[in-house]
């Protein structure tokens, strides 16, 4: 489910919630924009369903040191990456 650009943390959680999302990926191209990936976990905590769903990032603003930071659950470099990243974190 693709919710566009610029999407609020609140809608993100409500979207894993509509749709039982397994996996929630993020991407932001400017280190502005990353800041909000953070905000989107507190809200998936503050929610009880942080340990419900994977939370993968990426984008030109982030790497793997970042993802650790914010606590999300892996980094993936380029949208390939990312297909196979998804694969581990549901096997």
């Amino acid at each position: 489910v693709d919710l566009g650009t610029d999407v609020p943390g609140e809608k993100l959680v409500g979207a894993v919630k509509e749709h039982q999302a397994d996996v929630l990926g993020l991407s932001a191209l400017l280190t502005t924009t990353a800041a909000g990936m953070e905000s989107t976990i507190k809200h998936l905590e503050r929610d009880g369903i942080r340990d419900k769903v994977k939370v993968m990032i990426g984008g030109g603003a982030t790497n793997t040191n970042y993802a650790k930071q914010i606590g999300a659950d892996a980094y993936g470099e380029t949208a390939v990456d990312a297909v196979g990243i998804v694969k581990e974190l549901l096997s």
